[in-house]
């Protein structure tokens, strides 16, 4: 192992190579002194040119940072990854078509790391199936230009599957907080694990070079080996940036990192208003003991509600970065979890997912149609990508989508618990049809999976007719403030209930007693299934 600096690092970096980065979100792990290394040289010597950057997760400050720094005409010449959103340079290049674009599922690009480590020919899967991951639609192609399909329909045993393809890598961009004199690496002060040893493993097997950031350096033989996340063996270089941040927006946190717990009264609530109220019915869903994940978005804010009812230690909360337990965090450091009981790697977790470990899981939508299928990836020139949100979607027993029924505008108030639109959204979110489906609804039914969707207004549930009215709130005309506001006319149930008063009103709900009788019924719904399995 050899100790360089970050310019150093760029230079190793030749014109059509392929950077396998590490890193989620917003400054989780990433390298991002490499990634800047990388911008400096380019705009100095126009070198490298046509590079591919493939990343699990979209890394970046949603401005200039993370993968932004290669958003260059000549620079980049195809991108993959799970999210665009978080580099809007990267967003801008793939609406206009100057760079080759692909979001794959992030469970998948996770677990290839490790098929491709262990030289297997690519992963084969069911998540993506009736999703525009489907080579049958677009194949997860977000430009025109971007031709390769990096998934295939395969049939095993009279059943679909996917096989999506390995890729080259040439060099890897990973970060760790400690590195000793032999090039071990462990990540005490990171906030997710990621992949890093897959990614490692797959870039040597490959003949490639891996680069790793460090915060600082140990002597020979100090760290203690079971903390060693990337061994020496696998590390050819190594780069010290003393400044490195814990994430973009946090320099150091050791709650992030599970040096210790805060108290329940230091995860911040949120404040009342459409989204709490969204959350708090999300939250009614919940029981102890249920394994959870909280998605992006506004599900995030279920963890807050989960603190404030005193929900914390009666479920698992989980995501999809590794984190099992406490509280997933919400806002510019989404991605990271504080008071969690584990931290595993990614591909372990979604190896867990996509085995259908999730009781529940809470997601956002963007736009619904009557079937219910949801699309939370691209609306035109704006790419969003799919994260996490295929593979968990796909195999949760029940998933729960929140949003507001109109976005752009949308003001809603709350007056002695009736609700009152104020002014309308711009925008319709429950549509005639979508541009790419992320979510499929007829085979999820299919597979006897239950949906909700929650609205600030409304509750809707998934049946064999599709999208079905089930709950309305207090104030509401379903005719005015709901249907007059959708493309398509959802069939209303004939037991529609007005939803809980307690969610719009800003004390605490006091659910916590309620859900020990809805674990009741989930576990003998769950003794009945496994029951019916065995027959």
């Amino acid at each position: 192992m050899e100790r360089i600096s970050s310019d150093d690092a760029a230079a190793l970096v030749r014109s059509g190579d392929s950077i396998v980065i590490s890193g989620s979100g917003g400054g989780h792990a990433v390298p991002e002194a490499l990634l800047a290394a990388v911008e400096r040289r380019f705009l100095a010597d126009q070198e490298p040119r046509g590079i591919t950057s493939i990343s699990v997760v979209g890394i970046g400050d949603r401005a200039a940072l993370g993968a932004s720094h290669l958003a260059h005409e000549g620079l980049l010449k195809r991108a993959i990854t799970s999210a665009l959103v978080d580099s809007p340079g990267l967003v801008t290049m793939a609406a206009n078509d100057s760079i080759e674009a692909y979001t794959l599922p992030q469970g998948v690009l996770s677990q290839m790391m490790r098929e491709m480590a262990g030289g297997r020919p690519g992963l084969i899967t069911k998540t993506g199936l009736g999703t525009f991951v489907d080579p049958r639609q677009q194949g997860a192609r977000q430009s025109p230009s971007t031709e390769e399909m990096l998934v295939e329909l395969m049939h095993i045993d009279g059943e679909e599957w996917l096989r999506f393809k390995p890729f080259p890598i040439d060099i890897a961009f990973l970060r760790g907080t400690t590195a000793d004199e032999d090039g071990n690496v462990t990540m005490e002060q990171e906030a997710v694990l990621g992949e890093m040893l897959a990614m490692a493993q797959a870039t040597r097997r490959a003949g490639g070079i891996v680069v790793v950031q460090v915060k600082r350096m140990a002597r020979r033989g100090t760290l203690p080996p079971k903390q060693v996340k990337i061994p020496g063996i696998l590390v050819d270089f190594v780069v010290v940036e003393p400044e490195q941040r814990q994430t973009y927006a946090t320099d150091y946190d050791p709650s992030y990192a599970g040096e210790l717990r805060v108290p329940l009264s230091e995860i911040r609530p949120l404040p009342f208003g459409p989204r709490k109220v969204i959350v708090r019915r999300a939250a009614m869903e919940l029981y102890p003991h249920a394994v959870c994940n909280l998605g992006a978005g506004i599900s995030t804010g279920l963890s807050t509600v989960a603190a404030e009812e005193d929900l914390l230690d009666s479920v698992i909360l989980t995501n999809e970065q590794g984190l099992i337990g406490g509280a997933p965090i919400t806002g510019r450091d989404s991605g990271g979890a504080q008071n969690f009981a584990a931290m595993i790697e990614q591909p372990s977790q979604f190896d867990f997912y996509d085995g259908g470990g999730l009781d529940l899981a809470f997601l956002s939508f963007a736009e619904v149609d009557a079937h219910g299928n949801v699309n939370i990836s691209r609306f035109g020139d704006k790419i969003i990508g799919v994260g996490g949100f295929i593979n968990i979607s796909q195999n949760a027993r029940r998933v729960i989508f929140s949003g507001t029924l109109t976005a752009g505008g949308l003001d809603v108030q709350w007056e002695n618990g009736k609700t009152r639109i104020v002014q309308e959204g711009k925008h319709r979110k429950f549509v005639r049809s979508l541009e790419q489906i992320c979510y499929s609804a007829p085979l999820a039914h299919a597979r006897g999976n239950s949906v909700l969707f929650v609205t600030e207004r409304a509750v809707f549930r998934v049946g064999d007719e599709g999208l079905e009215l089930v709950e309305v709130a207090p104030g509401i005309d379903i005719e005015r403030d709901i249907f007059v506001h959708m493309d398509f006319r959802p069939t209303i149930a004939t037991d529609v209930h007005e939803m809980d008063a307690r969610i719009f009103a800003p004390g605490l709900m006091g659910i916590k007693q309620e859900t020990v009788a809805r674990e009741r019924r989930h576990r003998s719904a769950r003794i009945a299934e496994w029951h019916r399995s065995r027959a």
